[in-house]
């Protein structure tokens, strides 16, 4: 339907859309854009090849069963919603485990290095929530394998000119084009609210500009950063997710972030030891004896404490991340039980990932990538030694609300506008910066999958949508993005001089490690609702003193300070939807865990959290709203589509619970 539909506005203009977002799921959803001749502009804060998707290790799911394990898709869907603990809406997940296989087989046709078995087969490893080898992997760099294949086909179009309804090529207007080292400001919209393009910033040139498109599909990642230190990229500060929530856009779960169970403790970044390290046969231990200060080599296997294998025995060291987390905390935290430091005789808040005992060449084969990193930045040879982790922040489950339209079977209708469409009409989410998919914990090496399956879903929605629109962004009156321009413009230029000669200035830094500080202590792993309280009246104070920061940078170029006191208001905003949601959902449910309330509670919570911004930028939780998409007007609530598999209890003490469909 998009290729009849005029590739010209009224005024002669080329009708461009844009992704905001140079990842996996920004480059899947450009991708199938260009494939059917809707010219896209790409907007990237880094290099598109340096988007956080480069940093996925351990590699993708899709249930091909080569292993004869009597593996399948509709098990993949099913073990994903369970280990979402049945907060994920269904038909989008059915989708999916379905379309994993095809995507899996066509990244292998674009060049992807998957390892391979000795007969030549894709290889498949076993990753967290399930017993069967599913997940396809490159060595321990996966997500940069995917990327850099990803970019590779998108190049491509760049290369190839837009052509008219005749099939002429349009000079001078190639299909794709990259802006690299562009941020994005906020949405530009009509008098009716309606997404008619972009305001951005140029990085190098400090200039700030607005831009007319049909669409925007905001492909931005997640939000860690919130959290001062993470596993997450230093750009992932989910300050464009925030300014959309800012102009309307419904944020969805916000309070179900992930805390990944092994990563490096370090002073200044949480470097991720990928999953794929257990799913290759690491085990998770610490010393029976709490004061045993002796080297790792030096304890024997019966004075080991192989705590999740003796706690979880059907899936032991590949139980879901949640899982893993609160059990690793519990270790260390509530049992003092962590590694004995003989320096200082006290217990550190770190436990072994120990694959000493597997052989080097086999190691080097499927995680030199990951092993690499620990001994670069921890100086010890995890060939020969256990590995020291601890749980870190890692990925954020909830995100911009978007909305999906299911077909009678349960699958989502493919082209349909609905899709990935959030609540301001023209403006859609895709990748890990919508909330769709994973529900209340993400099942390991499902992300790479959901970001490249929703790109497939994203661009022929984003190509009906405008192929329905009644008149072009390009035919608008240029005053709409004039004046957005000048209103960010003067922002920016406010966020320059504001402070500057105050005796009580802030400093932005410091302000954000005080925030990272906070969420990280009161707001993750185990939640309470006392301490909470706490942490919104602080973030509060935290809010009217950044109104008191002060720019550290006045370079009219490459002004590296400027946008980080922008993206800083937008994490404070973030923050208190987190922390609110948290505080409103009084039960546990996948990566929230309420001690006081220790049981899922699906009678009064089996429902997605809405918020919606104040004028003040504090969330309003909701049950219900409106919003238009191509023309029609769609009623939304918070229930969440449980329609093809029944909720039920988690139980991965059991082996294959989560695959034995409505049982017990």
């Amino acid at each position: 339907m998009a290729t009849k539909v005029s590739i010209r506005s009224d005024s002669g203009k080329l009708r461009r859309v844009a992704v905001v977002g140079g990842g996996l799921a920004g480059l899947m959803t450009a991708l199938k854009l260009a494939e059917v001749n809707v010219p896209v502009d790409i907007f990237s804060l880094v290099p598109v090849k340096r988007s956080h998707s480069v940093c996925a290790q351990g590699g993708i799911n899709a249930s091909v069963n080569t292993k004869g394990e009597g593996d399948s898709p509709d098990i993949h869907f099913a073990e994903t919603v369970y280990g979402g603990d049945f907060l994920a809406n269904q038909p989008l997940v059915k989708g999916m485990a379905q379309a994993a296989p095809d995507l899996v087989y066509l990244l292998d046709r674009m060049g992807v290095p998957f390892n391979r078995t000795p007969e030549g087969l894709i290889d498949f490893r076993r990753f967290g929530g399930t017993l069967f080898h599913r997940t396809a992997y490159a060595g321990a760099t996966t997500g940069q394998q995917l990327l850099y294949a990803l970019d590779e086909q998108v190049r491509r179009f760049e290369m190839k000119l837009a052509s008219d309804e005749r099939g002429l090529a349009i000079p001078g207007e190639p299909l794709v084009r990259k802006l690299e080292y562009w941020d994005f400001l906020e949405t530009v919209r009509d008098d009716s609210g309606v997404c008619v393009g972009l305001v951005a910033q140029d990085l190098k040139s400090m200039a700030v500009k607005s831009f007319p498109y049909d669409a925007v599909v905001l492909a931005t990642g997640g939000c860690g950063i919130v959290f001062g230190k993470s596993t997450l990229s230093v750009i992932c500060t989910g300050t464009a997710a925030a300014s959309a929530y800012s102009q309307g856009a419904v944020y969805a779960n916000g309070e179900f972030i992930q805390v990944h169970p092994t990563a490096i403790p370090g002073a200044d970044k949480l470097r991720l030891i990928s999953e794929s390290a257990r799913g290759e046969g690491g085990r998770v231990w610490v010393p029976k004896d709490a004061t045993d200060a002796r080297a790792p080599k030096d304890i024997p296997e019966k004075e080991r404490d192989y705590f999740l294998e003796r706690t979880y025995p059907g899936y032991g060291n590949l139980v879901p991340r949640d899982i893993a987390s609160r059990a690793i905390f519990k270790t260390c935290f509530h049992e003092g039980r962590g590694i004995r430091n003989s320096s200082t005789g006290k217990n550190e808040h770190e436990v072994y990932l120990d694959l000493s005992h597997k052989d080097e060449k086999f190691l080097r084969s499927k995680l030199a990538g990951i092993l690499e990193i620990y001994e670069k930045f921890v100086g010890v040879d995890p060939y020969k030694n256990p590995m020291k982790v601890f749980p870190a922040v890692h990925y954020s489950m909830g995100g911009l609300w978007t909305d999906f339209e299911a077909t009678a079977d349960g699958l989502p209708v493919q082209g349909s506008p609905r899709n990935h469409a959030t609540s301001i009409p023209g403006l859609y989410a895709v990748g890990e910066v919508d909330y769709q998919y994973h529900g209340a914990n993400r099942l390991g090496a499902n992300s790479l999958l959901s970001c490249l399956y929703g790109g497939t879903l994203t661009g022929p929605a984003v190509a009906s949508y405008r192929a329905a629109m009644a008149r072009s962004a390009f035919d608008l009156p240029k005053s709409i993005f004039d004046k957005a321009e000048k209103r960010c413009h003067d922002a920016f230029e406010q966020s320059l001089k504001q402070n500057q000669d105050s005796d009580k200035a802030e400093n932005p830094y410091l302000l954000h490690q005080e925030l990272g500080e906070l969420m990280l202590r009161d707001c993750t792993i185990e939640r309470d609702n006392a301490t909470l309280d706490k942490v919104i009246g602080s973030l509060g104070e935290l809010g009217e003193r950044y109104q008191q920061v002060r720019c550290p940078d006045q370079s009219p170029r490459v002004n590296q300070g400027a946008p980080f006191v922008r993206h800083l208001g937008n994490m404070l905003r973030l923050s208190r939807v987190i922390a609110e949601g948290a505080r409103a959902r009084d039960e546990s449910r996948g990566a929230h865990f309420k001690p006081a309330f220790e049981n899922r509670n699906d009678a009064d919570w089996l429902r997605t959290t809405l918020a919606s911004a104040k004028e003040d930028g504090t969330p309003r939780f909701i049950r219900d709203f409106t919003y238009d998409c191509a023309g029609k007007s769609v009623s939304i609530n918070d229930k969440v589509d449980v329609s093809l598999e029944k909720p039920r209890a988690r139980k991965y003490e059991v082996a294959g619970a989560a695959s034995k469909g409505g049982a017990a």
